[in-house]
């Protein structure tokens, strides 16, 4: 059997380019398609992160399903506020073949803003829904980069917040800055979030809130208008009785001066 002769690189096919290239996944920049609203309770002022007040934010999901895989991606969208796409992003991955769940991105969960209590909402809805599908499936656990925890307070709150969510954490060296984490099972996880930090608001419930600031702006402006009326009149009464104070001051000199008139005289 004779060797096939190789062949010359040509322009469409240069002699440094493989084969076959890696492709990315069908699933891996899916847009979200459902849409939550999300209220962070406003919190006393923390050194570490700073102001934290009312603020309301937009939970975006997108679901895929085949035979072999199963993908829930979860985003979180600030109003006006341009974040890196890395950010506020989780996935849970399933793979059906080796009953497998894994969670992601691989460039860990990076949350914006922190101690808000977001990092614990992502996770704990990934988890009720991979328990709805696969609760009885392993946890393939990984590694967290150091790189991403800013200081040793926001590795604290990371590490409280998976320890929450029912994972492990293994330290792989005596400076504690390459950390495993991992669970046995998905039914091991927990599935609940601080709801005094973050709360899911249903349509009924943004309606009537914003209904309730409504009539709250309406009564607010009555008062003011009331105020307005009444600081106007108290006005007109500071005019009316600066003059009658102008007018006896007047008197008063001019009897004063005719005393002194009489007196001379």
């Amino acid at each position: 059997m004779i060797d096939p002769q190789p062949q010359e690189p040509t322009p469409e096919r240069p002699a440094d380019t493989p084969a076959t290239e890696a492709m990315p996944h069908p699933w891996a920049n899916l847009d979200p398609e459902q849409f939550r609203l999300l209220r962070l309770a406003p919190l006393p002022a923390d050194r570490n992160t700073g102001l934290r007040p009312l603020r309301f934010a937009q939970l975006g999901r997108v679901v895929r399903h085949s035979k072999a895989q199963s993908l829930l991606r979860l985003q979180v969208q600030l109003h006006g506020q341009r974040l890196r796409p890395e950010q506020n992003l989780l996935e849970v991955w399933i793979d059906h073949r080796n009953k497998e769940v894994r969670f992601g991105p691989e460039g860990g969960l990076q949350v914006e803003p922190g101690n808000r209590g977001l990092g614990r909402l992502l996770l704990a809805q990934g988890i009720a829904w991979a328990k709805q599908h696969c609760g009885h499936y392993q946890i393939q656990g990984g590694l967290l980069p150091a790189k991403t925890v800013g200081s040793e307070d926001a590795k604290a709150r990371r590490d409280r917040c998976l320890l929450a969510q029912g994972f492990t954490l293994d330290y792989l060296d005596p400076l504690q800055l390459m950390a495993f984490y991992g669970a046995p099972r998905v039914a091991t996880l927990h599935e609940d979030w601080n709801v005094d930090k973050v709360q899911i608001v249903d349509t009924l419930e943004t309606a009537a809130m914003l209904q309730q600031a409504d009539q709250t702006l309406h009564e607010q402006a009555v008062k003011i208008r009331k105020l307005e009326e009444r600081i106007d009149r108290l006005r007109r009464e500071d005019s009316t009785l600066r003059f009658t104070i102008g007018c006896l001051v007047a008197f008063s000199l001019f009897q004063a001066g005719l005393l002194v008139w009489i007196a001379t005289r």
